[in-house]
């Protein structure tokens, strides 16, 4: 497999998303076979038409996009994609079990929180409301439960004193693209054993404002 391309199909939202998504598209072992994002909304007073900043990302590269209003709603397209691997970055819907089974490498999500604290929405804006040090994204492979499944790399940051949600959001989602190529590379490789999340230690961030997405 590894010397064929990795069919990818790349599942998220905000601007968070970016930099997960211009990875893949950078290396050469991956091919985004499409992108899966939410619907165009009206944004503003004006209610101007605003698509989601991952389709901009994607159409300037001339990948389809898919914009259900639920996921669910895809499932043969998807399946019909034949992808290897679907990558997931804040895309603030739970993914179905039928949809997480379709893929020969499984579905791999970036959290931007160092997994088992801060399972949920919202978790950079509780890193920074509980006056956190450390914060840190967690690559994971997805299961059935929110942001429950085993974890294939972390990364800490140190937060700074006058961090806020919006320089920590902009630093997670930087990272979560760095550390996203290499990730994937050990896992498909079989270098990586998946470590279970101590579910002794989680917590969970249930607020969710209109700038956040699950992360």
């Amino acid at each position: 497999m590894a010397e064929n391309k990795i069919r990818t199909i790349f599942i998220g939202t905000p601007t968070f998303s970016i930099p997960a998504l211009k990875a893949l598209i950078a290396d050469e072992l991956f091919e985004v076979v499409a992108v899966i994002t939410q619907p165009t909304k009206e944004v503003g007073r004006k209610k101007v038409l605003t698509p989601p900043p991952i389709k901009v990302e994607a159409e300037k590269n001339n990948i389809k996009v898919l914009q259900p209003k639920k996921i669910i709603e895809e499932i043969e397209s998807i399946r019909s994609l034949k992808p290897d691997l679907i990558v997931v970055v804040a895309y603030a819907q739970i993914i179905p079990e039928a949809i997480l089974n379709i893929p020969h490498f499984g579905c791999i999500n970036i959290h931007g929180s160092l997994l088992p604290r801060y399972r949920g929405a919202a978790v950079v804006q509780a890193a920074i409301q509980n006056y956190d040090k450390q914060s840190g994204v967690t690559i994971m492979l997805m299961d059935k439960g929110l942001d429950t499944g085993p974890i294939l790399s972390q990364e800490a940051i140190n937060l700074e004193p006058q961090e806020t949600s919006t320089t920590l959001f902009e630093k997670l989602s930087h990272l979560g693209g760095k550390l996203l190529i290499p990730t994937l590379k050990s896992y498909i490789r079989g270098e990586i054993k998946p470590i279970a999340q101590d579910d002794s230690q989680a917590s969970y961030v249930k607020t969710l404002t209109k700038n956040s997405f699950a992360l």
